[in-house]
């Protein structure tokens, strides 16, 4: 049984393909239940058109395994194949292969004719014409002209090029179901804490390529003894009686450093790289989800494709400036655990504060920079961080003192930002707005509150294209609805903000401040 918003998933994509040419991408939180959506997608195609031809791609092993199992469960004689070197498996399905992409990319004459390609965790395929699912997407279009390929992934971007729909790509739009702040409030996805470290990797001095600090630079500046003492001291400090803890560290000598000096203090731990061989890693990932192994490091593997649900407790020790990789750390502790109601992240390496919360990461821009930036605030009692707006820390109860009138500039290390401040809306008004930056034409709402409130304004792009356009259509029909509005022609701005003038503003309004703008979370009529 499909969950509400995985069943919205499917119906969503298929209103897209009904109604548009090109490639969609779901967009869906790590710990969503990506590989049940496929399986139910695959079946409801086969069942309905029984000629349908499915390739489902992705590029690692554990993936393609999981993908599988789920196909199974919930079409137990599915007409499957899995083609896959790792796996040790070659087989072509019937109506459905499960593959690795560095397994078939050159063998589209063997795979044939194809109608649906879907790609697990589709921000790995190349923004340019080149690779190896470019490659084989290429030979099987020349098979098949009308073939279509749906992307999924968590993170829809790709350092030094942006949205994976900014051309050149072979994704046209993005549907987004359901969001990371849904998925924890509807119970799904477990949240996530923060404090404040002691301790701060220091990555001055280390270039850049492609966006993204060198490799060999930054574990040598990060990679030393006092400062790997200090971090595992304060990590076991602030631990308490966590169970099972996850470092992502720069390099593989950095993540055994630290797992040594874990070994040193009585912690039992294991260290994983590329280098460990596949058996002694099978070994390691199961003692480690079988709570044998408390502690676990690791470099640059243990990101997709890997799930321990019952991690309460990871380490940031690898600086990035990817927001999808950083992203995709954070993800790693929100699965729902038996014995903790969140996961505590220690962000020795500046990620939050790079990136802002998980919530709210922005795209980044063409060269890669990925910054971000937003208000918090520690508690000086448990030393939790928040969100500057709360009044009192959301752990412990402690209220804050009150902000001292002088403005302070503060860096957002609340790795959730799902506190949001709160505004009795007295009025609104509608209208007509150009972007400077754009110079395309929206809808501006400015929420009035006391006259002691600054306005929030919200703006609503829903003459747009693609994804920001359906996502301002979709947050009109909701707020039209609530107020008993009834929205006109899309494309008649003054009809909609005259219609919209006259209907009945919300009682309460939610909402953050990002940059210089307002991000309004939800809005409350009475």
């Amino acid at each position: 049984m499909l969950r509400p918003y995985q069943s919205r998933a499917i119906t969503m994509l298929y209103d897209w393909l009904s109604n548009n040419s090109g490639n969609p991408c779901l967009v869906l939180p790590t710990g969503s239940g990506k590989s049940h959506i496929v399986a139910a997608l695959c079946k409801d195609a086969v069942q309905s058109w029984p000629e349908t031809r499915i390739l489902m791609l992705t590029h690692q092993k554990e993936l393609i395994e999981q993908n599988a199992e789920k196909m199974r469960l919930h079409w137990r004689n599915a007409p499957l194949g899995i083609y896959s070197a790792s796996i040790g498996s070659r087989q072509l399905g019937k109506n459905i292969t499960f593959a690795g992409i560095q397994s078939v990319r050159k063998k589209a004459r063997l795979i044939g004719h194809i109608d649906l390609v879907i790609i697990d965790e589709a921000h790995t395929v190349s923004h340019r014409d080149e690779g190896g699912y470019r490659t084989l997407l290429n030979d099987l279009v020349a098979i098949n002209p009308a073939m279509r390929v749906i992307g999924l992934t968590a993170t829809p971007y790709r350092l030094g090029h942006g949205l994976i729909t900014d051309k050149p790509a072979i994704f046209d739009a993005l549907i987004e179901p359901v969001t990371i702040a849904e998925l924890i409030v509807s119970k799904h996805l477990a949240p996530l804490r923060s404090k404040i470290t002691r301790s701060k990797l220091d990555t001055s001095g280390v270039h850049k390529r492609g966006g993204e600090y060198i490799e060999s630079e930054l574990q040598a500046a990060v990679d030393n003894d006092q400062s790997n003492q200090a971090i595992v001291d304060e990590v076991i400090a602030l631990a308490g009686d966590r169970q099972s803890w996850l470092f992502f560290c720069a390099g593989v000598q950095h993540a055994q450093h630290i797992c040594e000096a874990l070994l040193s203090r009585g912690i039992v731990s294991e260290c994983v790289t590329g280098d460990t061989p596949k058996k002694e890693r099978e070994r390691i990932l199961h003692d480690y989800k079988s709570g044998k192994i408390r502690a676990l490091t690791n470099a640059n593997v243990l990101t997709t494709g890997f799930d321990a649900p019952n991690i309460d407790l990871i380490a940031m020790l690898r600086p990035t400036l990817s927001p999808g990789l950083y992203v995709q750390m954070a993800g790693r502790g929100m699965r729902l655990k038996d014995h903790a109601d969140h996961c505590l992240v220690l962000d020795f390496a500046g990620c939050v504060q790079t990136h802002g919360p998980i919530t709210n990461v922005q795209p980044p821009d063409k060269a890669g920079k990925g910054e971000g930036d937003a208000p918090i605030k520690v508690c000086n009692h448990c030393h939790e961080i928040c969100h500057a707006s709360v009044r009192e820390c959301p752990n412990c109860g402690e209220p804050f003192p009150e902000p001292e009138k002088k403005k302070l500039k503060l860096r957002n290390d609340d790795i959730m930002g799902l506190e949001a401040a709160e505004m009795s809306c007295t009025g609104w008004k509608w209208s007509r707005h150009i972007s400077a930056q754009s110079g395309k034409e929206m809808v501006k709402v400015t929420y009035y509150g006391d006259l002691s409130d600054t306005p929030v304004k919200e703006y609503l792009c829903i003459l747009h294209e693609g994804y920001a356009g359906q996502k301002a259509l979709r947050t009109l029909a909701g707020i039209a609805q609530q107020s008993g509005a009834t929205i006109p022609a899309q494309n008649d701005l003054d009809a909609l903000c005259e219609e919209m003038n006259e209907a009945q503003p919300p009682a309460l309004l939610k909402y953050r401040k990002s940059g210089k703008f307002f991000e309004v979370e939800s809005r409350q009529w009475n």
